[in-house]
């Protein structure tokens, strides 16, 4: 059993999962570990940590500039393997799952990767722009050693494409709850149920639910039918707002603590809802 399943097994009638994401390296990279603990700390699940990318086509302004910064501090993916390994020393519970794009990976090579990112300690790849009908290699690669790969569903996959998405993923599927990038304004909560309902037709993986989620009425609102709630741009821009390490750092705990109290108080409904 992978630590992602582990995780939401450990969660089954409880509450919805915490997905809190940053980009590593941002704002530097001797913050990120303490950055990720302290995620764990505020009641963070499972944690999605951004591989910094020069040429994003999903992340909107916030996160794309988090990247930037990150760049600027020499973090590439060897620096995002070696924080993984420093925060597995301290942490050998909490699913860490990486989030990017094809290029570092192909640069370094498929394989060799996928085999420092097992010692590492990742559990999971979420690749923006491998898309479902070119992924079974990688697929195939990542599951022989034991990590689970992440696809985004969006409300115009079709049901060919939902099909082919929910065959290959491991550990759960990814809603994307709006037509747009990150960090976008334009969440209808909603639509959410509906499209979910679409999805667990064709997969027993958990659904989570990101982009678009801000507030904690957001994640309480999206809880009410997802299995796990992702915010990432909010929490980023709270970070780049702090004035150094030590504030981003608690910046990060003081916006999570509220979202995971709010996902807490909707954790009786939610417990009927899957029991």
């Amino acid at each position: 059993m992978s630590r992602i399943e582990g995780c939401f097994r450990g969660l089954a009638g409880a509450r919805p999962a915490l997905v809190p994401y940053i980009a590593a390296g941002d704002p530097s990279p001797a913050v990120t570990v303490p950055l990720m603990r302290e995620l764990v700390a505020a009641g963070a699940d499972l944690i999605e940590l951004g591989v910094p990318f020069s040429d994003p086509m999903a992340d909107g302004p916030v996160i794309q500039a988090a990247c930037e910064r990150a760049l600027a501090r020499g973090t590439d993916l060897a620096t995002v393997l070696a924080l993984v390994t420093e925060f597995r020393q301290h942490d050998p519970h909490t699913p860490v799952v990486l989030m990017g794009y094809m290029n570092p990976i192909e640069r370094r090579g498929e394989d060799a990767f996928i085999d420092a990112a097992a010692q590492a300690g990742v559990d999971g790849m979420l690749v923006v722009d491998l898309p479902c009908e070119e992924a079974a290699g990688f697929n195939r690669a990542l599951r022989a050693r034991g990590l689970d790969q992440i696809f985004l569903v969006a409300p115009t996959t079709t049901e060919r494409r939902l099909k082919t998405i929910c065959g290959l993923a491991a550990g759960f599927v990814y809603y994307v709850a709006l037509k747009g990038i990150t960090g976008a304004s334009n969440l209808v909560a909603g639509d959410i149920a509906p499209a979910l309902q679409r999805i667990r037709a064709q997969t027993r993986l958990p659904v989570g639910v990101g982009f678009g989620i801000k507030t904690p009425a957001d994640a309480a609102e999206v809880a009410r039918s997802a299995d796990a709630v992702v915010i990432g741009s909010a929490l980023v821009e709270a970070i780049a707002a702090a004035a150094d390490g030590d504030a981003a750092v608690a910046a990060a705990g003081a916006f999570l603590r509220p979202i995971r109290e709010a996902l807490d108080r909707s954790g009786q409904e939610w417990g009927r809802r899957t029991g």
